[in-house]
């Protein structure tokens, strides 16, 4: 890969709660290059989205990044200011939040908060950034825009205020968008809907996209790289096609495993899913050696004692298994 646009190294988030300070996350790694679309994937609970939060500069207490670099096209933003962070977001970075109805203001008409973006960002009068946020909820297909343009966000459907998201995320150009399960509780259609409208307006702007999901088969179908984490921690990482035909960690293949397969059924002529047995442990319980062993099929001695290290895979990929062969 070139000089990629966002490089995380070593990424560490501490927790700081009752006189004890955990890792919640440790040694994540990964890059994103310009216009590309990588695939953060993982159980709730394995530190998706507050890895997220870290590249946007948005971690609160008791959370902090406690070491690490987050290099944003070669300056490093980890100890930036809340100031020069608030610059970048949405100029530089945006994100998509799971839930748009409370990250949208109930008070302000969504017109206006699109507009915001251009009068903050790019110095517009209130006027022009109007006319230009009706134009933005036109190129995100909501119909109607000069009458939705006044709307408040209780007044539209879960996949209208998604919409306004993302317009409201992609405003600006920004180089790269976050976006942390997107398509939470709209139903299929929807899902789909969303997902084709946003790959294909960050192709149109040159917009890379950091695709944050517990779902797989949506991601793989959108990233051209993907990783995976667990407990705090990316346990896999390849392109997208190796990770469904050739899944070398055993998290992975028990997640390509619980995806629904088409022409698959069991008895009474219906489709028996499979699962992950166990949960993600929580941050204060992490199991000694590989965080994955009490779940996992093909755990051995040596998994419960000592901790895998990264191994390079083709293709810059990597895993963290002792039985990844």
């Amino acid at each position: 890969m070139s000089t990629p646009l966002l490089e995380v190294r070593d990424l560490q988030i501490a927790l700081a709660g009752d006189g004890t300070t955990y890792n919640a996350v440790e040694e994540v790694s990964f890059q994103i290059g310009r216009g590309e679309a990588f695939g953060l994937v993982g159980e709730s609970g394995c530190g998706k989205s507050i890895t997220a939060l870290a590249v946007m500069g948005l971690l609160r207490r008791p959370l902090s990044v406690a070491g690490g670099r987050i290099i944003l096209e070669g300056e490093e933003i980890q100890d930036a200011s809340p100031a020069e962070m608030r610059r970048l977001r949405g100029r530089r970075i945006a994100m998509i939040f799971q839930e748009p109805m409370t990250a949208l203001n109930p008070l302000s008409p969504v017109g206006r908060q699109i507009a915001e973006m251009f009068v903050l960002h790019q110095g517009a009068s209130w006027n022009e950034a109007m006319d230009r946020a009706e134009d933005a909820l036109r190129q995100v297909r909501v119909p109607s825009p000069e009458r939705r343009i006044k709307d408040y966000p209780h007044q539209l459907s879960g996949g209208m205020r998604q919409r306004v998201m993302i317009a409201i995320a992609l405003a600006c150009g920004p180089d790269l968008l976050i976006a942390d399960e997107p398509t939470t509780a709209l139903d299929v259609t929807v899902q789909s809907e969303i997902i084709d409208l946003m790959a294909e307006l960050c192709a149109a702007k040159g917009t890379a996209i950091l695709m944050i999901s517990h779902d797989l088969g949506l991601v793989a179908n959108m990233c051209r790289r993907v990783a995976v984490m667990y407990a705090g921690r990316i346990v896999e990482s390849q392109v997208a096609q190796a990770i469904f035909a050739t899944p070398r960690h055993p998290y992975t293949r028990g997640l390509v495993d619980s995806l629904p397969r088409l022409g698959e059924r069991a008895r009474h002529g219906r489709q028996r899913l499979r699962e992950i047995a166990g949960v993600v442990p929580s941050i204060a319980a992490y199991p000694s050696g590989c965080r994955f062993n009490p779940r996992c099929p093909a755990v051995s001695d040596i998994c419960r004692s000592i901790s895998p290290e990264v191994t390079a895979l083709a293709a810059d990929g990597l895993v963290r298994c002792h039985h990844h062969g």
